[in-house]
């Protein structure tokens, strides 16, 4: 069968999609569970440990507090708190912390440091998977044993307010609750408002036993402004009034109350210098912990250095704080400063319970757990516990026993801390079938394209691909009955659950036979290339082609990324390797915004470069309204909103030149009109992207999008053109420039770089649908518009009949060499120290990267069949 070459490169890529799919769920697998019943029914706690022939303690710890109130502070940096700006814009929470009945702690959110894997975390006192930063954008139903459905089955009565990503995980566990979307970044204001509002009527009552708010403003203005804005300060202040508020009326409750009540203090993560977060930098991954009780002695007058402990062990703190079972699936620890003011027994039993939990959860995911050095420390601990209890029942009361408890804990507080870094580390068991499957579907695509290249880019575009040849050969048949062999093995005697091995059997079926298809396909280009180079070895009369300067530059360049993507360090900096004061940034933006326009004009039609001019003149008015930019005739200007109605006017401009660049394309194709008419629509399609990348860039982007439309018009007019370069030189340069321009935004291959404000410009409220595609526009905006340009620059020579089809073919290929390579890298290297911070959100974007490629190898494809239709 003859498929043209772009056909060809756009089915390979969407085959290539399918293996990175199946690549990525078997290597972001659910982290490691306990085997037991998720239903919060009544189990009998652990015993205390034998002083003799029976237990005399067998019953749950009572509650050490009568009502618990989380505020949960979204994005709260540990220096908003503990550093300067705590001081000055928080003081009643920094008198708490420095003389208050509190214990202050740094509290370490492990990547990735979004915030419906970080609830996750405070709540079930597990390390949620990777994935769940995919799955941040609509949280699932929280099925795993938490703190919130411990206490539902107790009958707590729990009320919230705030961020309702809470409501999506926990639908029905709150008598009362008022969900406040987390996406709508430019609002910080009502937002906050809504969870503040409730509080004087539900701090009257005492009707409820835990009050959660979580607040969305501080990590709104933090993607918005960053965390140097000066709207840091006042919602730190706002949020400090909050916790006075809170703080004085519980503590005007507790006369009435037999127990006392807890405050806790808490980010789900904190903040990147640019405002972001996602990775595991030190400010995205330290956060304030406060603990304010009056059951907790009051601080003399020097000031204590909080301590660092793991955000994980805030679940097992609150269950032993309301007499709740310590979630099944946790690694953290008891805070133990919680419970030292308690009798040196209850110490004992609540640090006993915590360590039988996870000394089961180590034994149902480590299957050599009596040698872990944790499980050693815990049996020692449980012998020397009986040995105090023994003491204890026989009224000893001397210095022996004091001496023996204060080892006790010592050793709980060891064998606990043993436990919990031994099951973080074994957080996750990797689906290696699935990442085998996927990464094999993925190099026999590379394969195939590598070994079509010679005949796709010929002259006439296009491949003879066998299809039936190999549906009828041995091999296909031998293949699909050897990989059917191992799955059904595989699948019938793993213990662990592989992904793929849930699929059902027609689905799997169906990838064996295209895997087969594959390498029967891979195996005749191959025999057809060996063939090819026989003939020519008997004919030497035909010259053999010699590589130019600049293909051996493409090839060494290529052949380097790649290679550097084995390193970490090249990885987390690879956007340097390819890559404030108002008034100065508003003349840059003007002057950038009227170098846009001179550039992206030039090929438009008159009724489209007006519409590009008021787009553009909308793009600093919106601007100005935000507070980013200023009008020469209002340098003092402080009026700021969401500049919703201009962004609007943008919008609408946006949609009339694409709309007029689309009916000149469609005319040019379907009414067979003359050849301009299809480079103006193409132009005008390219210019209305070109406006809409002005508008939801930052400010400070302005200059690189004009840059890049500037360095466009150099290389067209006095390199490509005049030296006649390649179909695919032409088409790897516009791939690089790409890449460049990508990393030249401030993108990096850090998730904190993703500006998710991009996707909320002139809404006034979150639709999930628009907001994402605007996210991903804006975020790969540098290799989209330059693959428009090259559909431009190639559509716009007459003579290059085929030269979409092998642009798309190159494109494809380009791309795909780093794909394969690096999720076998990441293969090889799942166990390095760096996998989770580095490796792994380069695997997304590269996953994210391969998605755009297929997108743009459709459009190829598209405008190339248009073509030969016309034609």
């Amino acid at each position: 069968m003859r498929l043209g070459s772009g056909t060809f490169a756009a089915c390979c890529v969407a085959i290539e999609v399918l293996g990175v799919a199946i690549f990525l769920r078997g290597f972001f697998p659910a982290p490691v569970r306990s085997s037991s019943s998720t239903e919060h029914r009544a189990e009998l706690p652990a015993p205390e440990p034998l002083a003799g022939a029976t237990s005399n303690w067998t019953e749950r710890p009572s509650p050490l507090f009568s009502k618990v109130v989380v505020v949960l502070i979204d994005a709260l940096r540990d220096d908003f708190v503990f550093g300067s700006k705590g001081v000055r814009f928080m003081p009643y929470t920094t008198h708490l912390v420095e003389k208050g009945a509190s214990h202050s702690f740094v509290a370490e959110a492990k990547p990735p440091t979004v915030t419906m894997p970080r609830i996750k975390a405070l709540m079930t006192g597990s390390l949620p998977g990777f994935i769940d930063v995919v799955r941040n954008l609509n949280s699932p139903v929280l099925l795993e044993d938490n703190v919130i459905g411990q206490a539902k089955a107790a009958g707590k009565r729990m009320i919230f307010y705030g961020d309702e990503t809470w409501v999506k995980l926990f639908p029905k566990h709150f008598v009362e609750y008022d969900g406040t979307t987390s996406f709508f970044v430019s609002d910080y204001t009502e937002v906050d408002n809504n969870v503040t509002r409730h509080l004087d009527k539900v701090l009257k009552r005492g009707d409820w036993d835990v009050l959660i708010l979580h607040y969305l403003g501080l990590d709104h203005i933090g993607h918005v402004s960053g965390p140097s804005s000066p709207l840091i300060g006042h919602k730190l202040s706002e949020m400090d009034s909050v916790l006075m508020k809170i703080h004085t009326s519980l503590l005007a409750k507790e006369r009435d109350s037999v127990l006392p009540s807890l405050l806790v203090l808490c980010g789900d993560h904190g903040m990147s210098e640019t405002g972001g977060h996602g990775a595991s930098s030190a400010g995205e991954v330290n956060t304030p912990l406060i603990l304010i009780s009056s059951a907790f002695q009051r601080k003399p007058g020097g000031i204590r250095r909080p301590q660092r402990v793991q955000q994980t062990d805030l679940a097992a703190t609150l269950a032993v704080g309301l007499g709740l079972p310590i979630p099944k699936d946790s690694v953290g620890s008891l805070l133990f400063p919680v419970v030292e003011g308690k009798p040196m027994r209850e110490q004992l039993r609540f640090l006993h319970l915590n360590t039988v939990q996870l000394s089961k959860l180590l034994q149902e995911n480590v299957p050599s757990y009596e040698k872990d050095p944790g499980f050693e420390q815990f049996k020692m601990s449980e012998r020397l516990h009986g040995n105090w209890v023994r003491l204890y029942l026989e009224e000893n009361r001397s210095e022996v026993l004091v001496n023996l408890g204060t080892k006790v804990i010592r050793q709980y507080l060891d064998a606990l801390r043993t436990l919990s870094v031994s099951l973080s580390t074994q957080v996750a068991q990797y689906d290696v079938y699935s990442m085998v499957v996927g990464t094999i579907m993925v190099l026999e695509v590379l394969a195939l394209l590598l070994l079509s290249t010679p005949q796709a880019l010929r002259t006439e575009a296009e491949l003879e691909v066998p299809l039936l040849s190999p549906a009828f050969s041995l091999l296909f048949y031998l293949t699909f009955l050897v990989l059917w062999a191992i799955h059904v093995i595989v699948c019938t005697s793993t213990e662990s659950s592989c992904y793929f091995c849930s699929l059902s059997w027609p689905a799997a079926g169906g990838v064996m036979l295209l895997l087969s298809a594959l390498l029967c396909a891979a195996v005749s280009a191959l025999a057809k290339m060996c063939r090819a180079r026989s003939l020519l070895r008997k004919n030497p009369a035909r010259p053999h082609s010699k590589w130019s300067e600049l293909e051996l530059l493409i090839v060494c360049g290529t052949l380097g990324h790649v290679l550097s993507l084995g390193g970490s360090s090249f990885v987390e900096e690879e956007h340097q390797t390819c890559s404030d004061h108002k008034a100065e940034l508003s003349a840059l933006a003007a002057l950038s915004l009227l170098v846009v326009f001179v550039l992206a004009q030039r090929g438009c039609s008159p009724v489209s470069k007006g519409a590009l001019a008021l787009g553009l003149l909308g793009v600093y008015c919106y601007r100005v309204a935000v507070g980013n930019v200023l009008f020469p005739w209002r340098p003092d200007s402080r009026d700021i909103s969401k500049g919703i109605i201009e962004a609007r006017f943008v919008y609408v401009f946006v949609l009339g030149i694409l709309f007029t660049g689309t009916k000149d394309l469609l005319k040019s194709q379907v009414l067979a009109a003359d050849f301009k008419t299809k480079t103006v629509g193409l132009w005008e399609i390219f210019s209305g992207l070109v406006l809409l990348a002005a508008l939801l860039s930052r400010p400070h982007n302005l200059p690189v999008l004009a840059s890049s439309l500037l360095i466009q018009m150099v290389m067209t007019s006095f390199i490509w053109k005049p030296l006649r370069h390649s179909t695919a030189e032409i088409t790897v340069m516009h791939y690089w420039f790409g890449q460049a321009f990508f990393y030249f935004q401030g993108n990096s291959n850090n998730i904190a770089t993703v500006d998710i404000s991009a996707g909320f410009v002139g809404f006034d409220a979150y639709v999930e649908t628009p907001a994402m595609l605007l996210t991903a526009f804006a975020t790969y905006v540098g290799p989209l518009l330059w693959a428009c340009h090259l559909v431009h620059f190639l559509s716009s020579e007459r003579s290059s009949g085929t030269a979409l089809s092998h642009a798309c073919f190159c494109y494809a290929l380009i791309c795909s060499i780093p794909v394969a390579v690096y999720i076998v890298l990441v293969s090889s290297l799942r166990y390095h120290l760096f996998i989770w911070s580095v490796f792994s959100p380069k695997l997304l974007y590269e996953g994210m990267h391969l998605l755009v490629t297929a997108a743009v190898c459709a459009f190829f494809t598209a405008m190339d069949r248009t073509s030969i239709t016309a034609s």
